[in-house]
Parts: structure tokens; sequence; C-alpha cells
């Protein structure tokens, strides 16, 4: 794996030199090794831009982490082809049975992340092989976003798989799982050293050829998430003595008070299918940290668009300006219920066959249907029906879809504040429900249980929900995940069970890929419950 990462790593940053001279300036591709690549700032660019693309990746194949996320929660069901396999039925339903021979759903993930997590161990490793000289400030910097990112990439797999080996340097050995504490402390350390060392930049105010870039103000929120989801999930005071509650808080006052984040004034206009033309755009002014995505993917290596959002759109039928997919992650009515009909962000947020009056025919195809599909994520096409992503170039709808994954939101900003206990809480609770309701508003006394409420109704189908169950404690969350309900399956009425004690067995982690733990002989452990 050492030498496939490192041929990986070296082809992806030395390809970027194709728009500049400076950038071809390298030596012959058979002639670069780990030992003479890294030697200058530029080399040491060219690298970062490789652990990028190794986040851009990670959910290309296998199953995204943002699709997972809401089918594993009370928002969504697997859904999925009515002749397809029930590999979703089992991620929904935390069943193994439901699909015994799907035992490596999340197999090129892991591989995807581990790669990720190398080109990022690979650049923080060099650091002291690269010249810096005249270049002091670009050192700190760039080994700051390399340890964002592979905090970022972390904090993914521990919450889905919790028992991982913890890689930090480049290995051929054969590691064992670390605990949680040991990945988590990892995570903490990267994140502080990120917050004290990127730039103080707003994300939308990036420069256009350095956009996506992740900021001081992306590593502050982070820590906040972290430090909520670690100490809520595993019942700590603080996160692994690193971060303690008060400054977790401190980190996002900081952000609210400095930033220069806002919330975009309507709802709708963060999510393309939900604005149209009123769109406020990829790099808007809530936008703190997004994974992001072109239309230029192809079937030749070039893997840069979002290939996930296409298992989200309505099965194989379009309804302008919503496109076709696979009818995956089919909403719950309960979640399209739960909003009032006062809150914008329900027609923002869910595409409701029924009350757009989409003459909806594919029944016939679709598993799970509820009558309900994801509207923040969801492909597009223009008024006569074509994919926008193919009009703007993209090879084909299925992997050329260019919507940015918003990571994190400046209302996820306010909302963790209020949480942790500012002064401030009932301000900051009150500008999220403000926007919401607009001339409805009617002020709501901020509390933790009221908080949690607002972040699903907020939240709602960005892959937020299922880790905000968890760290309320594994019997919160397989409580409302549980269900009993009927749904239609090929058009036909079909029973649907998911079982609180199947999430309680598995403690809300999914399974590790069976084929990492044949290549392991066995030092890698299967999670309980898989």
């Amino acid at each position: 794996m050492k030498n496939i990462s490192k041929a990986i790593l070296l082809a992806g940053v030395l390809s970027l030199g194709a728009c500049k001279d400076s950038f071809l300036e390298v030596d012959p591709i058979t002639n670069v090794t780990d030992t003479n690549y890294y030697r200058t700032p530029e080399d040491a660019f060219r690298a970062l831009v490789g652990c990028y693309d190794g986040l851009q990746i990670i959910w290309a194949e296998g199953i995204s982490l943002p699709v997972a996320s809401e089918v594993m929660s009370d928002n969504a069901f697997g859904g999925t082809g009515a002749s397809d396999g029930f590999g979703y039925q089992m991620l929904d339903e935390f069943d193994r049975a439901r699909s015994p021979a799907d035992q490596n759903l999340f197999g090129a993930n892991w591989t995807a992340y581990y790669k990720a997590v190398f080109r990022c161990n690979t650049l923080i490793g060099k650091m002291d092989q690269i010249n810096w000289t005249g270049s002091e400030q670009l050192r700190t910097a760039y080994e700051a976003e390399a340890r964002y990112l592979r905090a970022f990439l972390y904090f993914d797999m521990v919450r889905l798989w919790g028992n991982i080996p913890l890689i930090t340097a480049p290995t051929t050995e054969n590691v064992p799982q670390a605990s949680p504490d040991e990945v988590y402390k990892l995570i903490a350390e990267d994140l502080k050293f990120a917050a004290e060392n990127l730039p103080a930049t707003n994300y939308a105010a990036q420069a256009v050829g350095n956009r996506g870039r992740v900021t001081k103000w992306a590593a502050e929120s982070l820590i906040g998430r972290v430090y909520l989801y670690y100490t809520g999930y595993y019942g700590k005071s603080d996160l692994v003595g690193t971060v303690s509650q008060a400054q977790a808080l401190a980190y996002l006052e900081d952000v609210i008070s400095n930033s220069g984040h806002g919330l975009v004034e309507n709802f709708a206009n963060l999510w393309p299918a939900a604005s149209v033309a009123n769109y406020a755009g990829e790099d808007n002014k809530e936008t703190v940290f997004a994974v992001k995505y072109t239309y230029t993917s192809d079937y030749n290596g070039n893997t840069d668009g979002n290939h996930w959002m296409v298992m989200l759109g309505m099965r194989e039928q379009f309804s302008y300006p919503y496109g076709n997919g696979w009818g995956g992650g089919t909403v719950n009515p309960k979640l399209w219920t739960a909003y009032s009909t006062n809150d914008t962000r329900k027609a923002a947020s869910i595409i409701s066959i029924a009350d757009e009056n989409i003459a909806f025919v594919n029944q016939g195809k679709q598993r799970e249907y509820t009558g309900y599909y994801n509207k923040k994520y969801s492909p597009m096409v223009d008024e006569q029906g074509n994919s926008i992503p193919v009009e703007n170039g993209a090879v084909n709808f299925m992997i050329g879809q260019f919507q940015d994954y918003v990571a994190i939101r400046f209302a996820d900003v306010l909302l963790m504040a209020a949480e942790l206990g500012s002064p401030n809480a009932q301000s900051y609770f009150d500008q999220v429900r403000r926007r919401a309701y607009k001339e409805n508003f009617t002020p709501v006394a901020v509390s933790k249980a009221a908080i949690m409420a607002e972040r699903r109704l907020e939240f709602a189908n960005e892959g937020i929900r299922y880790w905000d169950l968890l760290r309320q404690g594994i019997d919160v969350a397989a409580n409302a995940i549980a269900e009993s309900t009927t749904l239609l399956n090929a058009g036909s009425p079909v029973s649907k069970v998911i079982a609180a004690n199947k999430v309680r067995e598995t403690q809300g982690l999914q399974q590790i890929p069976y084929t990492q733990i044949t290549l392991s002989n066995g030092v890698l452990k299967q999670n309980p419950g898989w």
C-alpha cells in the first residue's frame, strides 16, 4: 500500500504542473522519490494539493458519509432501486442478516481514507527535508492545512468504525487498532495546531486560486464539533484532556466574533435546487468549510466530481429543476411533518412529490418509496430536462455533479456555541430560528432539548443528524431511529422494521470491511453486532 500510495501522491501533485512552466521543472516521474522530491516550498505546495485531492475522493466509490449518515439516522430510509441488492437496507437497519453478502460496503472508502491520510502523513513528515529559507511562514501554514485535513479524515473514520488503526507516518506494518482516545488525541492536537497557525481568512474571501482551502475558522469550528461528539458519545468531561468545554466555546466565540462569517438571509438560497437563480453560491458567507467538486471527472483517472449526489436523486426520473438519480436515502415522512408550516426550511430541504405536483411515474422502480426526496443535495436539470453538469462539460451526470459538500456552516457554529453555554446562547439560537420563520418568528427559550430539536430541522439531509443522535447516548439514538411502518416497494406496500436493539448491539458503529480484516490476518477485529 505504501508504494501504491506514493505513486498516486506523486502522480497527483505533479499533474498540476500542466498549467505553469515553473511546475513543469521537476524531475521525470521515473526519477522522483519521496527522498528527492520534497525539496522546495513549491514541492510542498503541490503535495498539499495532493492532500486536498485525497479528501475530494474519499466518497467517490463505496458509500459516501453524507448519504450513509442520513440513511443511518431517523431522517431517511435506504431506498435505491426495487431490483437492487439490500446493502442500503442493511445499513439502515443495522442488521447484517438483511444482506449477508455485503461485507464490504465501505471497503472502497476505507482504502480511500487511508490513502488520503498517507498523503497528509507524508507531507507532515517531510517538513524538515524542505528548504524553507525565505518562506518560513509557509511551513507552518502548510503543515497546519495538512494536519486539519488529517484530523477531518480521522474524525470521519473514528465515528464510522470506532476502532481503527492510527497511522501518523508512512508504514508497511500491519498496524492494529488503536483506542478511540488515542485517535481523538491526535485529532485534538492537529486541530489546535491548525487553529493556531492557519490564516484568519474568511472562506468566502479567498482569492480564486485559493478557493476551498482550510482557514483558522474551519479549525476552530471543527474543534467544537469534535468536542461535542466525543464528550457526548463517550460520556467524558473534556476532549481527551486536550480541550476543555471553556476552550471549545472560546474557539467558537472567536469564529462568531472575528471570522466575518454570517447567515445567508434566505435559507433556501443555500441550496441550488431549492433556489435555482437565487442560489447564494458555493462560496457564500455561511460556508466555513466545504469539500469542493467540479464537473471534470472522467473515466481516465480524474476524480473531481461529486459522485455520491446521484444516489439521492429521484429514481430514474427528472422534474425541473430536479435531476434523476438512483432513489437512495428516501426521506422519512416523519421529518416532513416535524416542520411547522411556517418554517421556510421545510420546502427548502425536502422534495415533496405531492406538494410540488410532480408527476412521478417510477414508483415501480423505487424501493422504500415515501413521496419525499433530499432537496439540498439533488442533481439538477434545465427546463428541457438536460443535465446541468453535462451542459457544463461533464462526461455524464453520474460522476459530473459539481455541488460542493458544505461540511461546516456558520449556523452550526452558532448552535454549537449556544449548546456549550455561551452567555449569548439565546441570541445565537434566535438568529438561526428567526431566519427560518421570518415574519412568523416566535421566540423559544433556549435549552439543550430545544437546540437538539432545532438542529434536526436546520441540518436535515446534510449528514449531521445521526451524529447528533449518537452523542446524546446510544439509547436516545436507538429509540429515535427505531421504526415500524409500511413503505412502497415497486408500488406494493411492504413492512419496514428498524429494531432499536440492533442499534444498541452495534453501538451505532458500522462494520469494518471484511477484506481489511482478512488482509490483516486477523489483526483487525470486527465491531460488535457485525
